[in-house]
């Protein structure tokens, strides 16, 4: 989790500020992201083309971003299976089961009969700027998503006593192979468990997305089944017609094409869950290395630059910052010092329960005619700041997800 820095109340010493490249017009409506007369001043850092346009694509170009919320069709998506055939809003249902008194099956119909509710929601896949200098840095997006609330629909189909997980099932599937772990004990020796030469195999099965929460995760008030993104229908690779939207968490756990919620009395363990998407730490306790392993969960405090403008000689750095209800940003140019950015403050900002990103600026006065580095940090209203890379919650990753140590970007001022 996010650490308390003690240098938040000191500057850091350093040098002095650079910056500059080509410029490209930009727009904006928004004064916090700049005018719309603004240039915008290109990243040197561009990350390379996306590789694996087949799973993940739309992924956020920084320096565009123009708007609070992310238009749908810019909205960035990640599909593990594709995107399932055969869904429509005439036959979709949902089914509640499990360990309830009353099980149902709800229709489109059903959901939208009853109340109605909107969250903006900042939605970060949590391999987000996972892999240095890799394609994926822009896996993030914010949005307004409409629904039903979870929690309601949970309590009117009567929870059992036993009841303790909710899983929550996609129609996306498709084949993995599972080791073998067949064993035969060796030499008569009790206990001694050596691989299997004789003809064990691989399973292959063919698994269904799924991921799942404790019952008090489940029961939180903003949980929703989404039918709605930004006012209209959900796009088909956003999960239409229904997906789940759990604002606060990682996108992992907002499954989409949602067909099944089932009710069970012990920790599910699929793919999602137990083998994918575990952030493995290797840590030193008493001279000893103990590996931990933990399931992505809960979003992280985080922030990035976004873009520098200039306009009529001045300039302006401009980003956001999400993860956690957020109290400040700072920015570092080269080795400067740390200063305070200024935040939006919309009506819908104080009510989003840090579920939002908030964007931010700071004037960059005079910059000189060089390369710079600028980077950013976020802080939350409990005073835990965004961690270095030399931080030990997060230098001790040995996978890449959950990567929210501050970042850097380069940028040359003309």
């Amino acid at each position: 989790m996010e650490n308390r820095d003690n240098s938040r109340r000191t500057l850091l010493k350093g040098g002095s500020a650079w910056f500059g490249l080509t410029v490209l017009r930009m727009a904006g409506p928004e004064r916090i992201l700049g005018q719309q007369d603004a240039e915008v001043i290109p990243w040197l850092d561009e990350p390379p083309p996306n590789p694996v346009p087949q799973i993940t694509g739309n992924l956020l170009r920084w320096e565009t971003l123009d708007s609070r919320l992310t238009p749908a069709d810019k909205f960035f998506y990640v599909q593990h299976y594709g995107i399932p055939d055969g869904l429509n809003d005439s036959t979709w249902h949902v089914d509640l089961h499990g360990l309830v008194a009353r099980p149902r099956s709800l229709t489109i119909a059903d959901l939208k009969a009853r109340d109605h509710h909107e969250v903006e929601y900042t939605l970060e896949c949590s391999g987000n700027n996972g892999i240095d200098g890799g394609f994926f840095i822009g896996g993030i997006g914010n949005a307004r998503w409409g629904g039903t609330r979870l929690a309601p629909l949970l309590e009117s189909a009567g929870i059992l006593d036993q009841g303790t997980e909710v899983v929550f099932w996609g129609a996306d599937g498709g084949r993995e192979i599972i080791r073998d772990n067949t064993g035969v004990v060796s030499g008569g020796r009790t206990g001694v468990v050596e691989p299997d030469t004789g003809g064990s195999q691989d399973l292959t099965v063919t698994e269904t997305f799924a991921r799942s929460m404790s019952m008090r995760e489940a029961m939180g008030r903003d949980n929703l089944l989404c039918y709605e993104m930004n006012g209209q229908s959900l796009p088909r690779e956003h999960g239409f017609p229904v997906r789940l939207i759990a604002p606060g968490w990682y996108g992992v756990a907002n499954v989409k094409w949602l067909t099944r919620i089932e009710v069970i009395d012990h920790r599910f363990a699929g793919k999602f869950m137990a083998r994918d998407y575990v952030t493995v730490r290797e840590e030193q306790r008493n001279g000893q290395t103990v590996w931990t392993f933990t399931t992505v969960g809960r979003a992280r405090l985080k922030s990035a630059p976004a873009k520098v403008t200039r306009q009529q000689n001045r300039y302006m750095v401009h980003g956001a910052a999400w993860g956690a209800p957020i109290a400040s940003v700072q920015v570092q140019v080269d080795d400067g010092p740390w200063m305070e950015a200024t935040l939006d403050d919309p009506p819908e900002t104080r009510r989003s329960r840090g579920y939002t990103w908030r964007l931010w600026r700071l004037n960059w006065d005079q910059p000189s005619s060089a390369v710079h580095t600028i980077r950013s940090r976020a802080i939350d209203i409990d005073g835990n700041v965004q961690p270095t890379r030399d931080d030990a919650t997060f230098a001790s990753r040995r996978t890449f997800w959950e990567a929210n140590a501050q970042i850097a970007r380069t940028v040359r001022i003309p």
